[in-house]
């Protein structure tokens, strides 16, 4: 049985943040095709994934916070340019070269919401995000959290409102009609069904 896999990688397009590659690949039938890949990764960390069997290293963290005092959740308004409009998020982050997803977690939660990070309850490595587009992907991080919500820490190119929402203000949510991440509308479900025991272990 042939298996598809890739056999060639060309960088279209090379940035800061994000890079387009053209992978070439043989499909199930033994025929040539082409397919479009966007990764956070440079053409030498993914042609070494790719190739030779490399490290596959996670790209972000995602982060599903409570709010100790209030015990609510957090969650972000953030304005996404390939929609030209706002999106309802959970804080999130690329992770630095020099960091763990644990100090990744800190460092965004601070930036994005103002709030202090009190103990992290679990997480998940290498979730996928959009595996039809894009092989990024990210530690979901559940955490406990303390503080004032604030945009006083938010980078210049951050457009974002940090809030809180009780059970009841994410299931009118979830009924809004309103741009919801689905990383977002699933943990909101989750949320109305179980409120703060979706945080322990």
């Amino acid at each position: 049985m042939h298996t598809n896999a890739i056999r060639k990688l060309k960088p279209l397009a090379q940035t800061r943040f994000l890079n387009l590659y053209d992978a070439e690949y043989e499909n199930k039938k033994g025929m040539t095709k082409h397919w479009m890949i966007a990764s956070r990764k440079d053409y030498d960390t993914l042609s070494t994934q790719y190739f030779h069997k490399g490290e596959e290293k996670t790209d972000a963290v995602v982060i599903a916070a409570l709010h100790k005092e209030s015990n609510k959740l957090v969650l972000i308004k953030q304005f996404r340019l390939p929609l030209n409009d706002y999106i309802y998020e959970l804080p999130a982050g690329l992770i630095d070269p020099n960091e763990t997803p644990e100090t990744t977690l800190g460092r965004e939660l601070k930036e994005e919401t103002g709030l202090e990070l009190v103990s992290l309850v679990k997480a998940q490595d290498k979730l996928y995000l959009s595996a039809g587009m894009t092989d990024e992907s990210v530690c979901l991080m559940y955490c406990i959290c303390t503080g004032e919500v604030s945009i006083d820490y938010l980078e210049a190119d951050e457009d974002i409102e940090p809030f809180l929402v009780s059970r009841e203000d994410a299931e009118k949510l979830l009924q809004s009609g309103e741009k919801l991440d689905i990383k977002t509308y699933l943990l909101l479900q989750s949320f109305v069904k179980l409120g703060s025991a979706l945080f322990t272990e």
